[in-house]
C-alpha cells in the first residue's frame, strides 16, 4: 500500500470535526426549551392492557425532574431543577369496551396553577389505547398529547417568564403478566418505543423576547407494575428521549371495581 492513503484517512479524520456544525446559543436555548417540554409530555407508566372494562383507575404520578445544565453561551439560566426534583400530577383512565382478546381505555390529567417555590404549571392532558391481551402477553398502542403554560423564574430571579407548551405522541408497548403463587399479586414488565412531537414557545417578561423551538424524536420508556389484590397499583418507569432527556417517573394508585 502506498503511503496516500494512510496520509489521506489522517486528514480526513483531522477535517471531521471542522464538519460537524457547532452549536450556538440559540441551539442550546431551544435545547432547554425540548427538554422542559418534554418533561411535561404524557407518558405511559402503565402497563398496557392493564384496564378491563368499565374499570376506573385514580392514580398519582411524581415526576423526577434530573439536574439540567442552564448554560447559553456566558449565560446560566434558572431551570426547573433548580426549582424542584419532582412535581405530582394526577391521573385519571378508565376501561372501555373492546372485541373480545382486546382492552382499551381512556385516560385524562390536569395540573392546576399552584405557584411552588415561584414557579407554576396549569396542564391538560389526554390518553388512549388499546391492547392485545392473550394471556399472559400484552401488546398494546397508546396515543398521548398535553397542553401546558408554565410561568417561572429563568432569565431572572426576579421574573416570571412564561413557556407554552404542545407534545404529543404514540407509542407501541409490550409486557408480560407474572402471577405471583400464593398471594394476589401480578408482576408486569413492560417496554416500549414511540415518537413524540413538541411546540415550545418561551417568552421573556422583562422585554417580551419571544423564542420558538420545534422538535420531533423518538421516545422508548420501560418499567415495571406491580398489581395488588385486583385493586393496588404501584408502577415504576424510565423514559428515554435520546439527545434530549432521561428521567424515571413514579405511580401510585387504586383500580375501582
Amino acid at each position: 500500500m502506498s503511503g496516500a492513503a494512510p496520509r489521506a484517512l489522517a486528514l480526513a479524520l483531522l477535517a471531521a470535526p471542522a464538519l460537524a456544525p457547532a452549536q450556538t446559543m440559540l441551539d442550546q436555548e431551544q435545547r432547554l426549551i425540548d427538554i422542559h417540554c418534554l418533561l411535561l409530555d404524557l407518558p405511559a407508566v402503565q402497563a398496557p392492557g392493564a384496564l378491563a372494562e368499565w374499570r376506573l383507575g385514580l392514580g398519582l404520578e411524581a415526576i423526577a425532574i434530573p439536574d439540567i445544565d442552564g448554560t447559553t453561551g456566558s449565560k446560566v439560566q434558572l431551570t426547573a431543577s433548580d426549582r424542584t426534583k419532582v412535581f405530582p400530577r394526577p391521573r385519571l383512565a378508565l376501561g372501555l369496551p373492546a372485541p373480545e382478546g382486546f382492552r382499551a381505555f381512556v385516560g385524562a390529567s390536569y395540573v392546576p396553577p399552584i405557584e411552588v417555590r415561584d414557579a407554576s404549571t396549569n396542564e391538560i392532558a389526554l390518553e388512549a389505547g388499546l391492547a392485545w391481551v392473550p394471556d399472559p402477553f400484552r401488546l398494546g398502542i397508546r396515543a398521548h398529547g398535553a397542553y401546558a403554560y408554565s410561568k417561572a423564574p429563568v432569565t431572572d430571579p426576579a421574573t416570571r417568564d412564561s413557556l407554552e407548551t404542545s407534545v404529543y405522541g404514540a407509542e407501541l408497548s409490550a409486557g408480560w403478566s407474572f402471577p405471583v403463587p400464593g398471594a394476589r399479586l401480578d408482576v408486569q414488565p413492560y417496554a416500549g418505543v414511540g415518537v413524540v412531537s413538541l411546540h415550545g414557545r418561551f417568552r421573556v417578561q422583562s422585554d417580551g423576547y419571544v423564542l420558538e423551538s420545534r422538535y420531533t424524536g423518538a421516545s422508548l420508556h420501560g418499567g415495571l407494575r406491580l398489581f395488588l389484590a385486583g385493586a393496588w397499583e404501584g408502577v415504576a418507569e424510565v423514559a428515554w428521549y435520546p439527545g434530549r432527556l432521561v428521567h424515571p417517573n413514579f405511580r401510585i394508585g387504586y383500580v375501582f371495581p
